[in-house]
């Protein structure tokens, strides 16, 4: 059962679509991505669903609330990609803080935030947040999106900038927070980590969503699998036009399928060699976007430099305390 549903969601600024005709739901304790080149629109997408931003036109809906009401902000969690905090405060007054803003009971607030800063290996809970690093000030950020126990989270670069060890904490979190149950939206520039942890994902081009689906049922529209097949003869002629190079002492061809294996196969015994190796490729999510990407580049008129996301967000930071 869908719980976000995302229907022709829209957002103009001065004429210009930031987000244009985005429609996508998202199952109970699904992972979706939402990942695309700057400026493509997923921040936008991800701040329409969390209520920051009021669509120009369309629907979205968070556990059958529209975003903005104070049901759907209870069970909603956000972590924007840049998370003002507040430095004066310690960790601990921080999140005590936006508990008290959930009406979270103060014995239940301690031991959650205790629970998720242990989780999170976060020991200086007592120091003033403006002389943490970014990695612990990142670990407040995601404390604070789960401090009211939300079944929807939002990540928006949750390890932005992070160094590698604490950005692979942070990803396998994530995880953990998928398998107890939590449905995450998620969004990052590291493709590597949205195929690790994501169910589906949707790519989005110049405000648009170009693909949608499981990253096999991606990669099935967008590349597929290759297979290599070595032989000691060169059996190309067996399929007509197909990629064949010679390595070595070895010929290598490329097909697209295992009937087309079958027939190189045959081809390789008709000719009195034999098959020495057969391995089989895919491509990753990044070739694949790459793909998609430049196609739709192709097709559409790219943005200038003064029209990216970015520029198009005014969401005041003090908004905040309203997701």
């Amino acid at each position: 059962m869908a719980i976000v549903e995302v229907e022709n969601l829209r957002k103009e600024y001065g004429g210009f679509a930031a987000v244009e005709g985005s429609t996508f739901s998202i199952e109970r304790g699904e992972v979706f991505g939402i990942v695309g080149p700057n400026g493509a629109g997923k921040t936008t997408t991800l701040k329409m669903i969390a209520g920051l931003i009021e669509p120009t036109d369309g629907t979205a809906t968070v556990a059958g609330h529209t975003p903005g009401e104070p049901a759907m902000q209870r069970r909603l969690g956000f972590l924007p990609e840049e998370s003002p905090l507040y430095e004066e405060m310690t960790a601990l007054e921080y999140l005590t803080f936006f508990a008290d803003l959930y009406d979270v009971p103060s014995e239940v607030a301690r031991e959650r935030i205790d629970r998720t800063l242990d989780r999170l290996d976060l020991e200086h809970r007592t120091r003033r947040i403006g002389n943490m690093s970014k990695g612990m000030k990142r670990k407040v950020a995601i404390a604070r999106a789960l401090v009211n126990d939300p079944e929807v989270l939002i990540f928006d670069e949750p390890a932005s900038g992070l160094d590698p060890l604490t950005t692979n904490y942070i990803i396998e979190f994530t995880r953990e927070l998928s398998e107890a149950g939590k449905t995450i939206i998620f969004s990052a520039h590291n493709l590597f980590h949205v195929e690790s942890i994501c169910d589906r994902v949707a790519v989005m081009n110049h405000g648009r969503i170009v693909a949608r689906g499981t990253v096999d049922e991606i990669r099935g529209t967008h590349g597929g699998t290759e297979y290599h097949v070595y032989a000691t003869v060169d059996a190309s002629h067996a399929l007509g036009e197909i990629s064949a190079s010679r390595e070595n002492d070895q010929v290598r061809h490329v097909v697209g399928g295992m009937d087309d294996v079958e027939s190189i196969r045959e081809a390789v015994d008709a000719e009195g060699g034999r098959i020495t190796d057969i391995q089989t490729t895919t491509p990753s999510l990044e070739e694949i976007f790459l793909e998609i990407a430049s196609g739709s580049d192709a097709e559409g008129t790219a943005r200038s430099d003064t029209e990216t996301e970015a520029d198009a967000d005014t969401t005041d930071p003090e908004e905040e305390l309203e997701a």
